[in-house]
């Protein structure tokens, strides 16, 4: 099986797919940019996509919500990804040896405590485990990294210091995508729907669309808003909910919504991470 994913090896993203297919074999296929992780399974050159779309300390990805409702794919699963960096150098490098620290502009702002510590200067990358593939290819002591675990196994690198995130609850939500949609087996513990919307311009609308939720004992975990075009005048909602589409609750309540609303869009119904709890 071959999953396509944003980013180089190495990447926190590599790591959300090993972890979500566990012993199966699994053909990783790194990309560029989102777009290209959602076309490689159009395409051809991946059987699914592990894409991250919220983190709890920078919120959602933005691309990934205006990417998610052209795709055409189908949410099928999620995986919750704890986030923790590591401070990696050549080996023999000591951090406190070391001027410049590369890697993506979250980790930056995520590791703040410990590159004050060392005076380093932050370089700003496109990806944490290609900041790892950068350090290890230029050989240069004087730079570090700041990347997953699995960059420094696969390029070579001493951890200098593990774990040095500001925050230890720093977490990534996932969602596994493909051409189809995930087949209720009937032994799932829980389910959850995702869908977006776009309400009718027309006052109190969001609080019509939603009322069929709440008379019908649906339970709303996510509810947020974004502008999908440049008119500014209606803005979209990305819903996560508690249930199948297909439970006849769940399905009264999409109905009522769906009057409200222009369009409604399911994304996928599929069974919630038992990183949920509850």
């Amino acid at each position: 099986m071959k999953v396509a994913f944003q980013g180089e090896l190495g990447s926190n993203s590599h790591t959300a797919v090993l972890q979500f297919y566990g012993d199966r074999t699994v053909e990783t296929v790194p990309c560029r940019t989102f777009e290209e992780a959602f076309s490689a399974v159009p395409n051809g050159l991946a059987d699914a996509a592990v894409i991250p779309i919220d983190n709890s300390s920078n919120g959602r990805v933005a691309d990934v919500h205006h990417l998610l409702p052209k795709s055409g794919l189908h949410m099928v699963g999620e995986h919750f990804l704890p986030i923790r960096f590591q401070l990696m150098g050549l080996p023999g490098t000591r951090a406190e040896d070391a001027s410049r620290v590369l890697s993506h502009v979250h980790a930056h702002g995520q590791c703040r405590g410990v590159i004050r510590r060392y005076g380093y200067e932050s370089v700003t990358v496109h990806d944490t485990a290609g900041a790892a593939k950068i350090v290890a290819e230029a050989a240069d002591p004087t730079q570090v990294a700041l990347a997953p675990r699995l960059a420094a196994e696969l390029y070579g690198l001493d951890i200098l210091e593990s774990d040095v995130s500001d925050k230890d609850d720093n977490t990534t939500r996932f969602v596994v995508l493909a051409p189809e949609p995930y087949q209720a087996i009937g032994q799932e513990a829980r389910m959850i729907t995702s869908l977006v919307f776009k309400t009718r311009s027309v006052p109190a609308a969001l609080y019509k669309a939603l009322t069929g939720f709440a008379v019908n004992g649906v339970n709303i975990t996510k509810l947020e808003s974004y502008i999908a075009d440049a008119s500014f005048a209606v803005a979209q909602f990305y819903a996560d909910i508690d249930g199948a589409a297909s439970d006849p609750e769940v399905a009264i309540a999409l109905q009522d919504l769906q009057y409200f609303s222009e369009n409604v869009l399911i994304l996928g119904s599929y069974p919630a991470s038992s990183f949920r709890g509850g």
